[in-house]
């Protein structure tokens, strides 16, 4: 599988709990913080669902 570095871009203040959860299991939780996953079906279904809060860059 290709890894993909998700870094986060937006804050989640004020956003749904669906998203805040999203961002959490993806190991994110503040602004500017990165981290490097296999890009699964999975992972690219939680990428889809908060593109704008992230930024995604293929490795």
């Amino acid at each position: 599988m290709a890894k993909v570095q998700i870094t986060q871009i937006r804050s989640t203040i004020g956003r749904p709990a669906v998203q805040k959860a999203t961002i959490k299991a993806l190991g994110l939780a503040k602004i500017n913080r990165s981290v490097e996953k296999e890009l699964t079906p999975q992972i690219a279904g939680m990428i889809a669902k908060v593109t704008h809060l992230v930024e995604v860059k293929a490795l």
